[in-house]
C-alpha cells in the first residue's frame, strides 16, 4: 500500500525547560516538548521531522472498534432465552427440577416462579440458583411442571414436563448420606444393602438426598439436615424399607425415636 510520508526541516530557537521554539522556512512557528528532541540541541541547530501515516495501526483500531460495536450489539439488542427445564431426580412423595443457566442478556432477573398443575408454589428460588425441590407431592401421581422467569423485559416460560411420582414398591428414588455412627463399621453392610435395593448414597449431605442415615443426633451433617429439613433416620430404616419391597414411613425412624421397629439386615 502506498504510504503517505512528509518531511519538514526547522530550525530551533530559543530552547526553554521543556520547550523549543523551532521555525519552518516558511517562517510558521512551532512550540514543541525539548525532551524528545535528539540530544545537544541548541539554538541555530537543524532538524528534521518525518510524519508518515500508519495505516496499520488505523487498520487495527477500526477493527477494535467494529468488534466492540458488534459486542455491545450481541449484549443489549438480543431478548432473553426462554429457560430449559428437565427432571433430576424424583422419589415417591417428591421431585428435584433443574434449568440451564438463565440467558438474560441485558434484562434484569426479577424472580423465578415455579407451577405445579397450573398453581404456583410458594417455593423460594435463588437468583443463581439452577434447581428447585418439590416436595409434599402424592405417590406414583403426575403431575405437569414448569417455571416462569419474570424479568425487566418480561416474563419466560420454561418448556412444560410432565413427571411422576414413584410408586411405594420402587426404592430407587431413595438417596441417602451417613450421618454420625456409634459404630463406623455398621455403614459398609449398609452401601450393600442399598445396592440390593437400587437406591443411592453419597458422601457430601446435599439438598438432593431424601434422607441422613445415623445413629447419633449430632454432627455436621445433621446440623445441615435440620435447616433442610432432610429426613434423620436410623438403619433400621433401610433395613425396613429392603424387608417389606416398599418405601417406609420416615416418621417411625427418626433417630429421636426412642422405639423404632426391629429389622434385620437380609444375609
Amino acid at each position: 500500500m502506498l504510504q503517505e510520508v512528509t518531511s519538514v526541516q526547522f530550525t530551533v530557537g530559543k530552547v526553554d525547560a521543556g520547550v523549543a521554539m523551532l521555525l519552518s522556512p516558511h517562517h510558521h512557528l512551532l512550540e514543541f516538548p525539548s525532551q524528545i528532541l535528539p540530544d545537544g540541541i541548541k539554538t541555530g541547530s537543524i532538524v528534521n521531522f518525518t510524519i508518515e501515516r500508519n495505516f496499520d495501526e488505523e487498520r487495527r483500531q477500526q477493527e477494535d472498534f467494529l468488534s466492540l460495536q458488534e459486542e455491545i450489539y450481541l449484549s443489549f439488542s438480543q431478548p432473553p432465552k426462554e429457560p430449559i427445564l428437565s427432571l433430576k431426580s424424583i422419589t415417591q412423595t417428591s421431585a428435584i427440577i433443574h434449568w440451564e443457566p438463565l440467558v438474560l442478556h441485558a434484562a434484569d432477573l426479577r424472580g423465578i416462579d415455579v407451577y405445579r398443575n397450573g398453581q404456583r408454589l410458594n417455593i423460594t428460588v435463588a437468583p443463581n440458583a439452577t434447581s428447585a425441590k418439590l416436595s409434599g407431592l402424592d405417590v406414583n401421581h403426575e403431575y405437569e411442571v414448569w417455571i416462569d422467569v419474570r424479568t425487566s423485559a418480561g416474563v419466560l416460560q420454561s418448556n412444560k414436563i410432565r413427571i411422576t411420582t414413584h410408586a411405594m414398591e420402587n426404592l430407587t428414588g431413595i438417596n441417602v448420606s451417613f450421618g454420625t455412627f456409634t459404630n463406623p463399621h455398621d455403614i459398609e453392610p449398609l452401601m450393600d444393602l442399598l445396592g440390593r435395593m437400587g437406591a443411592n448414597f453419597t458422601d457430601e449431605l446435599t439438598t438432593d438426598n431424601t434422607h441422613l442415615v445415623s445413629t447419633v443426633p449430632r454432627g455436621p451433617k445433621y446440623e445441615k439436615a435440620v435447616e433442610w429439613n432432610i429426613p434423620i433416620v436410623s438403619p433400621e430404616f433401610l433395613k425396613a424399607c429392603h424387608a417389606q419391597g416398599k418405601i417406609q414411613p420416615a416418621t417411625a425412624f427418626y433417630v429421636n425415636n426412642p422405639n423404632p421397629p426391629k429389622t434385620s439386615v437380609d444375609k
